[in-house]
């Protein structure tokens, strides 16, 4: 194996977020800046809303009805000629 190939790991590196969050983690970077983290993410905060673009999640929800109460198509049974 290759010696000095492998970048130096930082075993308590800072991770800054940019709601003001800070944590540790080990990383090959000594500081790491995120937008986005666990304390401020909206899935992980419970704050979450659905934008919805133009009726979307309407036109879907409308689709999906449509395709459940459609009815399967019928099987067509081709004749064989017997000679």
């Amino acid at each position: 194996m290759k010696k000095d190939i492998h970048p130096t790991y930082y075993p308590q590196a800072k991770v800054k977020c940019a709601c003001g969050n800070t944590f540790t983690v080990g990383s090959t970077k000594p500081e790491i800046k995120i937008e986005v983290c666990y304390n401020c993410h909206p899935f992980y905060t419970g704050k979450g809303k659905l934008l919805d673009v133009a009726g979307r999640v309407e036109k879907f929800t409308a689709r999906k009805a449509k395709m459940s109460t459609k009815k399967p198509k019928k099987k067509i049974r081709v004749k064989k000629n017997k000679k």
